[in-house]
C-alpha cells in the first residue's frame, strides 16, 4: 500500500547522500518533495502541513548541523516524526479487571467487521484468552451466518439468538451475550454491530445504544484503509456520534495509496490498534507505529519476520537442523523439502522478502517471484523415493523421467532442481567445516611459529648443482646431537687437567638460569 510513497522519499534521501553539509536550500527542496509525496499518497493537508513543519525545524537544528551525516539524521527525523504520527507506541488492549472484557466493533458496512471479528477472535485464542463473537448486525442479509462460519473458522464461540436478515433488537442481543459468556465463562466478548453505506443518524443511534447497554472495555473502529480521505471523514462523524478508543485499519494489503493510516491517527487522537493485511484469518496483527515507519522508509520489518519464525518453526526441528548441520551430516532432500515447508507456512515469499531493508529497490524481481514454484520443487522431491531423497546421486536418466512424470513437469526441471541442490549440499558442507575460517567450528585453526618454521625447514638454493651437492652432504654426514649441560655451555670440551669422578654424566648437570 505504501510502495509509491516508500519509491518517492527513498529518491528524495538518496539526492542527499552526495552533500557533507545541507544548507538552507537543501532542506527547503527536500520538504518540498517530502510534501509532495506525502500528498500524492492521499495523507490529509492538516496532517502533511504539521509533518513537514516539525521535519523542516529539526532540519535546521543542531542535531543535523553537527551530525558526520546529515543525510541520515534528516532520515532519521523523518522515520521518527512518522512513528508519531502512526502513535508513537503500540497500543494494547486494555482488559477488564474482572471478566469478561468487552469490544464493541463499529463502522460503515463493507469495512470488513464482520470478518475482522473472526481474525481479533483468533488472535485472542492465541494470545490464550476464551474468545466469544456475538452477532448484533441484525440489518445485513445474512450477517449472522457469515460470523457463524467465520467463528467455526477461527475456533471461537458464537453467540446468535435472532436469526437477523431486518429481525430481532441487537441491543438485547448485546445485552443478554455478557450473562451468557458469564455463564460459559468467556473472558472476552466481541460484539459485531451493523453499518451502513453511509453515515446516518439510526446507525449512530444504534451504535450508542449498543455503547449504553453494555458498556464496552474498548470501542473499535474499523476502517477500510483504501477509501483514502474518506476514512477521515468517517472516523471523525463516528468520534463525535459514539466516541472510540481505538482504530482498526483493514485492507492495507491493497493498492491504494495509504494515506488514511498517516491521517486517521493525527486527526482523531485515536490510536492505531491493528491492522488487517489480507483475506486469511492469520493476516492479522497488532499495529506497532515504528515498523510501519520502518516499512515506509525502506528500512525492513526485521523484528515482525523474527516473531512470524518463531511461530512457526519448530524449536525441535530446528535444534535438530542446526546440529545437523554443525556436525557435518549430510544435507539431504528430505531435509531440504522440510525447510521449505516451514518456509512457506511464513506466509507468501513477497511478504517476507518485503520485510527484508532495501528490498523496495528490487520490488519488479520480487513481484515476479511465483509462490507455485515452491510447490513445483516439492512435487518433485515427493515424487522421488524414500533411497533418492537420501542419496540423490542415484538418480539417473530413466529415474529422472520417472520422477518428471510423476510431479507433472518436465525432465529438464528436474535437472535444474537436482543440480541447484547439490550446489546447495556443497555449501552446507562448507558452512559445517568452517569456511575454512579459523576459529570457526570445524574451521583450521592458525598455525603456530613452531610449526611454520618445522614446515619451512632447510633452505634449498635456486641452483641444482648446489641443491644437489646439499642434498648429498646431509645424507652423508648424519646431525650429530649437540652436548648439553654444562659441556655444552664450555663447547663439549673440559678445561685442562680437570677431571671428572667416576660415573658423573656432566650432560645432566644444569647451571643456574639455564633451563
Amino acid at each position: 500500500m505504501f510502495e509509491t510513497l516508500s519509491d518517492r522519499l527513498t529518491s528524495v534521501f538518496s539526492s542527499l547522500r552526495a552533500k557533507g553539509r545541507l544548507s538552507d536550500a537543501d532542506i527547503d527542496a527536500t520538504a518540498r518533495e517530502i510534501r509532495i509525496a506525502l500528498l500524492e499518497a492521499d495523507v490529509a493537508l492538516p496532517v502533511v502541513k504539521a509533518f513537514v513543519a516539525q521535519v523542516k525545524e529539526r532540519a535546521r537544528g543542531a542535531e543535523v548541523s553537527q551530525a558526520l551525516n546529515p543525510a541520515q539524521q534528516v532520515v532519521k527525523i523523518v522515520n521518527d516524526e512518522l512513528i508519531g504520527i502512526l502513535g508513537g507506541e503500540t497500543r494494547r488492549l486494555r482488559l477488564a479487571k474482572t471478566p469478561p472484557t468487552v469490544i464493541m466493533l463499529a463502522g460503515l458496512q463493507g469495512a470488513g467487521k464482520t470478518t475482522l471479528a473472526g481474525k481479533l477472535a483468533r488472535w485472542l485464542r492465541e494470545q490464550g484468552h476464551v474468545p466469544m463473537l456475538v452477532a448484533a448486525d441484525l440489518q445485513r442479509p445474512n450477517a449472522v451466518t457469515q460470523l457463524q462460519v467465520v467463528g467455526e473458522r477461527a475456533g471461537v464461540a458464537v453467540y446468535a439468538p435472532e436469526p437477523g436478515n431486518g429481525t430481532g433488537d441487537p441491543i438485547e442481543v448485546a445485552r443478554t451475550s455478557i450473562d451468557e459468556a458469564k455463564r460459559l465463562q468467556h473472558d472476552i466478548v466481541i460484539i459485531d454491530t451493523a453499518g451502513r453505506l453511509g453515515i446516518d443518524q439510526e446507525m449512530m443511534k444504534q451504535a450508542a445504544d449498543i455503547r449504553d447497554a453494555v458498556r464496552p472495555d474498548e470501542v473499535l473502529f474499523v476502517v477500510d484503509a483504501m477509501i483514502g480521505q474518506d476514512a477521515v471523514t468517517t472516523a471523525q462523524a463516528f468520534m463525535e456520534g459514539v466516541g472510540f478508543d481505538g482504530v482498526v485499519l483493514t485492507k492495507l494489503d491493497g493498492d491504494a495509496r495509504g494515506g488514511a493510516a498517516l491521517s486517521v491517527r493525527h486527526i482523531t487522537g485515536r490510536p492505531i490498534m491493528f491492522a488487517s493485511t489480507g483475506e486469511k484469518l492469520d493476516d492479522f496483527d497488532a499495529f506497532h507505529p515504528d515498523r510501519m515507519a520502518s516499512r515506509i522508509l525502506d528500512m525492513g520489518d526485521i523484528l515482525t519476520l523474527i516473531e512470524q519464525a518463531q511461530k512457526t518453526f519448530d524449536e525441535e526441528q530446528a535444534a535438530k537442523m542446526a546440529g545437523k548441520l554443525t556436525s557435518g551430516e549430510t544435507f539431504t532432500l528430505e531435509d531440504f523439502l522440510e525447510q521449505m515447508m516451514m518456509v512457506q507456512k511464513m506466509g507468501p515469499i513477497k511478504n517476507l522478502l518485503g520485510m527484508m531493508p532495501g528490498m523496495g529497490q528490487m520490488r519488479d524481481q520480487i513481484d515476479s517471484i511465483d509462490d507455485r514454484d515452491l510447490d513445483r520443487i516439492a512435487a518433485i522431491i515427493r515424487s522421488m523415493t524414500p533411497a533418492e531423497r537420501q542419496d540423490p546421486k542415484i538418480i539417473n536418466g530413466s529415474r529422472r523421467a520417472r520422477i518428471a512424470a510423476g510431479s507433472g513437469v518436465t525432465v529438464s526441471a528436474v535437472n535444474n532442481l537436482v543440480t541447484r541442490f547439490f550446489d546447495a549440499q556443497k555449501m552446507m558442507k562448507r558452512m559445517a567445516g568452517g569456511m575454512g575460517i579459523p576459529g570457526m567450528p570445524g574451521g583450521r585453526g592458525k598455525a603456530s611459529k613452531a610449526q611454520k618454521k618445522a614446515k619451512k625447514g632447510r633452505r634449498v638454493s635456486g641452483d641444482p648443482r648446489k641443491a644437489a651437492l646439499g642434498k648429498a652432504s646431509s645424507a652423508e654426514e648424519p646431525e650429530q646431537p649437540k652436548p648439553g649441560g654444562v659441556l655444552g655451555n664450555l663447547g663439549g670440551k673440559l678445561p685442562p687437567g680437570v677431571e671428572l669422578p667416576p660415573g658423573f654424566d656432566p650432560s645432566k648437570l644444569r647451571l643456574p638460569g639455564q633451563k
